[in-house]
């Protein structure tokens, strides 16, 4: 910056024109002119500044946005993004924004203009990804699986399930491989799975005994608990499961736990498959040495399955087929009372 203020000052200070814009020639004593000099100085330099902090400021549309909303200030958020869009284009910050007021508007049950947000990104965000690809950043695939996910929710409430599902659907197609798979399976499962038969597991990578294939465990009922090394509401929820495995023994119950690897631990950034995978192995054993549960380790089960949230709790019923997807924990009454229906008492 300082040399910009130098060019500055140097372009200030060699101009030939008075002050009514008329060349005067070169002035061999400028300063006469030194107080004009100065304040055009201080001008250009808080201009200069201003301009270096109109990124930053927008660069915090998102938290803008949440902060708002989180206030129930619908009004503000509102101004703040209308504000923003009249300095810029529509950025994958300024989408992910925008997703927030879909959120938003789904929470508080404003169906109407939950779908215009939802649709708002989602058009928006096509027309980014006819220049740039999904993944580059996380703004911009935040924003577009929020879209697809308030729609479909939306759309669900409002009695069209069909299309709904036709919507998701249509995005997996769409995404295969992308980021957002995970969510969009979730929303997909959370419309479409209950009542319908589990898909299989990928059980070729294990961690303490081997799984066995849900095809066999017809007759028993099933719980799925999908769980991350790094997963403190997994923690948490560990011994409500082992209660409630205890309980429901006599049932029949069989706990599988399938997780995944992600790249790291809680020591390495990047860590090889093989040290991730014996540090989870150290997590179960620690955290989870109550639970008697076979653990698949595969990225496949969590596409499948949609969890894209740790934990997921999956039941599946003597007939093999799901009655409860959730994503997020669950409460010791809540899930023992699922559990009961899962197994037919």
């Amino acid at each position: 910056m300082g040399l910009i203020i130098e060019a500055l000052r140097h372009r200030l200070t060699s101009r030939r024109f008075d002050s009514g814009g008329r060349n005067a020639g070169f002035l061999p004593n400028r300063l006469a002119r030194l107080p004009s000099i100065l304040h055009h100085e201080v001008m250009l330099r808080k201009l200069w500044l201003l301009l270096l902090l109109v990124p930053f400021a927008q660069a915090d549309i998102v938290e803008d946005v949440r902060i708002a909303l989180a206030q129930n200030n619908f009004a503000a958020a509102d101004s703040a993004l209308k504000s923003y869009r009249s300095h810029t284009q529509a950025t994958a910050e300024y989408l992910e924004a925008l997703s927030w007021m879909a959120r938003a508007s789904l929470a508080s049950r404003h169906f109407d203009s939950a779908l215009d947000y939802a649709r708002q990104t989602r058009a928006q965000s096509a027309a980014l990804l006819k220049t740039r690809k999904l993944d580059v950043e996380p703004h911009l695939p935040t924003a577009l699986g929020a879209a697809y996910e308030v729609e479909a929710q939306v759309l669900a409430e409002q009695g069209n399930r069909a299309q709904a599902i036709a919507l998701l659907r249509s995005a997996v197609a769409k995404y295969p491989g992308a980021s957002i798979l995970p969510r969009l399976q979730k929303n997909l499962n959370l419309i479409a799975l209950t009542g319908q038969p589990a898909p299989p597991l990928d059980e070729a990578k294990f961690l303490a005994s081997k799984p066995a294939p849900l095809a066999q465990l017809k007759g028993k009922p099933v719980l799925l608990f999908f769980w991350a090394h790094w997963c403190a509401d997994c923690k948490i929820e560990a011994p409500i499961i082992a209660r409630l495995q205890q309980e429901f023994a006599p049932q029949g119950l069989v706990v599988l736990g399938p997780t995944q690897l992600y790249g790291y631990t809680a020591q390495q950034e990047h860590a090889a498959p093989q040290s991730e995978l014996s540090y989870i192995e150290a997590v179960r054993q620690r955290f989870y040495a109550n639970l008697d549960m076979a653990v698949p380790v595969s990225t496949r089960n969590f596409i499948t399955y949609g969890a894209s949230t740790t934990p997921t709790l999956v039941l599946i019923n003597r007939a093999g087929k799901v009655t409860l997807f959730h994503p997020g924990a669950l409460a010791y009454d809540e899930l023992r009372s699922a559990l009961q229906q899962a197994a037919g008492q």
